[in-house]
């Protein structure tokens, strides 16, 4: 296959001139017909990866997927781009399934999108002998492995791609595996010999701040929203009743936002996804269940009030930020209670120690303060090079650190000590702090030794330094009401043999010279674009993604919306010169877009 085809097909359908990271070699990988798996991070291009070499193979590519919504959402983005696309599932009528299975009869469609549930029934079996593929693609491809974040039973039944359609190439894809789920994942599809290509991980067009979650939580998040007012964002809960109250809450401060949880009807919970995918409304307030189908690009910030279940979790749910590629920002708001939770829920999984191992490295993560990226990468098993990332809270200088920690580390955990390691951490603040609780005084603790030692300090910030010892290892909690123990590592502590690494909790002056700073960064990343036209532009996708019934994103992109608003182009030639814009979206769009910019340079509105 010629390199002048593929960048031709490129420009044609997606409008783009050139490929992202590792996009060109697992495309000419998958047109020589070996097995394939690749890691590729939410944001990465992967579906390119599959989509574009259907287009230069002979036969039909079956894309394996696991949500209704994501299949959709795909295929009438390819359908847009003019390209004989469709999906295969229970919510099409009968006449509508009938009329897809003669395409598929006919040989005119490119690419079919199906459940494993449905590519396990006869029917479909038999149909698809019946034809040429090309090859099978397994999409979010992690579920296949008892290892992996988000593990469903059908995708197990997978292995049987191999047996029923011996010759046919499998490429399997996902966001995010360890090297155990990489390889789990090969052996439950049988691929044979499989190139295996694992991009960078990392995602540096996201900014992480990870801060201890107060009693004030409602307040933490609506700064949050203040400084993205106007811009879709997510905003991840913990539990049902959470996600019911909070989004209760932030609507009586005047948030306009929906929730989205499993405990809604199916009716209410479409209706809210599709709302905030057509940009009725730039909030939704949800438990996880708000996941794979969210495929909204221009997402600006995710918010988690409470630890998600592990690292591969966050990775994916923050993923979700910034798919177009531009600066987008990620808060995770925690506290060593979450712990305690998920160790109820998970109580009865048979997967209960995996997943208390991952809860525990992500409790580290949020409790060690270091570059945030670095140790996201690090995690999933690659090195790291920059020295600061500038993008994280830690990098950012956002971090203060404590100026003697291992004194701060010492006076902890010598009050464990002293309370015979029995108490939970708000009874050992209390006596660091001097509180003479009537907890304190009825065990007589007024009168140890380390009561009081830490009077100059705020209880907020004893706590802060409590969670941060038990995140890197030097006390642990036991028991069902998390009483604080030392660890071994804690006894080296306590001889002066090893130091943690402790961070103070941000000022309020502090948290003034951090929101100078985004501004500062914010105003560079907008430099050249006109933020009216912009907005005037967003406007008009929505309305249009109304019209059609499609997400607002398979219109254009935030990041072509903005290429527009620096180069105001004034004629379909310049237009073509848009980023994303392909010859279907010139055809479509061009005149509609090329008018709307005309009509703003003659009479721009006053934005406030």
């Amino acid at each position: 296959m010629e390199m002048a085809t593929i960048f031709r097909t490129l420009k044609k359908y997606w409008g783009y001139t050139e490929f992202r990271p590792y996009q060109e070699e697992n495309i000419l990988t998958i047109l020589k017909g070996v097995d394939t798996l690749t890691i590729l991070p939410t944001g990465g291009g992967k579906s390119l990866c599959f989509q574009l070499p259907a287009l230069l193979s002979d036969g039909l590519a079956i894309v394996i997927s696991p949500l209704i919504s994501l299949m959709k959402d795909q295929v009438d983005d390819l359908k847009d781009l003019g390209i004989a696309a469709e999906c295969l599932n229970s919510s099409l009528p009968p006449r509508e399934q009938r009329s897809i299975m003669e395409r598929i009869g006919e040989g005119s469609l490119k690419l079919l999108y199906l459940s494993p549930e449905r590519l396990l029934m006869e029917p479909t079996l038999c149909a698809l002998k019946s034809v040429r593929i090309a090859y099978f693609v397994v999409d979010e491809a992690h579920c296949i492995s008892h290892w992996g974040h988000d593990f469903r039973q059908e995708y197990r039944q997978l292995g049987l791609l191999k047996r029923e359609f011996e010759n046919i190439p499998i490429h399997a894809f996902t966001a995010t595996a360890t090297e155990t789920v990489r390889d789990d994942i090969v052996h439950e599809l049988g691929l044979h010999r499989p190139r295996i290509v694992v991009g960078d991980i990392d995602r540096p067009n996201l900014t992480y701040r990870v801060i201890q979650r107060q009693s004030s939580l409602l307040k933490q998040i609506g700064e949050v929203i203040e400084k993205h007012k106007g811009q879709p964002g997510i905003i991840y809960c913990l539990k049902r009743k959470d996600v019911d109250e909070l989004s209760t809450s932030l609507s009586g401060l005047g948030y306009r936002n929906l929730p989205y949880h499993a405990g809604l009807d199916d009716a209410t919970r479409k209706k809210n996804q599709e709302e905030f995918l057509s940009e009725e409304v730039d909030i939704i307030v949800a438990t996880i269940a708000f996941g794979m189908g969210v495929d909204r690009s221009n997402i600006r910030y995710v918010i988690h009030t409470a630890m998600p279940k592990s690292i591969e979790h966050f990775q994916q749910e923050t993923g979700r930020a910034g798919r177009d590629g531009l600066p987008s920002d990620c808060y995770f708001f925690y506290s060593g209670a979450d712990y305690g939770i998920w160790k109820s829920l998970l109580a009865d999984s048979p997967e209960s120690e995996v997943m208390l191992r991952k809860l525990g490295e992500l409790y580290d993560f949020c409790t060690r303060p270091q570059c945030r990226h670095k140790s996201l990468v690090q995690y999933f098993g690659q090195a790291y090079a920059p020295e600061n990332c500038g993008a994280c809270d830690f990098c950012l200088g956002e971090v203060d650190m404590v100026d003697d920690p291992l004194l701060i580390g010492q006076k902890v955990l010598s009050c464990v000590a002293r309370v015979r390691q029995s108490f939970g951490a708000n009874h050992v603040a209390d006596i660091l702090k001097g509180n003479a609780t009537e907890a304190v005084l009825n065990w007589h603790h007024e009168k140890l030794s380390t009561f009081g030692l830490m009077e100059a300090e705020t209880k907020v910030f004893i706590r802060f330094m409590i969670e941060q010892l038990v995140g890197q290892g030097f006390l642990r909690r036991e028991g069902e009401y998390g009483t604080l123990a030392i660890t071994g590592e804690g006894m080296s502590l306590l001889k002066g043999r090893v130091a943690p690494r402790l961070a103070k909790p941000v000022t309020r002056e502090r948290k003034k010279e951090i929101e100078k700073k985004r501004r500062s960064r914010r105003a560079e990343d907008w430099e050249n674009v006109d933020e009216g036209l912009f907005e005037a532009l967003r406007l008009l996708r929505a309305k249009i993604a109304r019209d059609k019934s499609v997400p607002a994103y398979l219109v254009f992109s935030d990041k072509a919306l903005k290429d527009m608003a620096a180069k105001k182009p004034r004629d379909r030639e310049a237009f073509a010169g848009i980023y994303g814009v392909g010859e279907a979206k010139l055809k479509e769009y061009a005149d509609t877009f090329i008018d709307a910019i005309g009509d703003y340079r003659i009479s721009p509105p006053v934005l406030n």
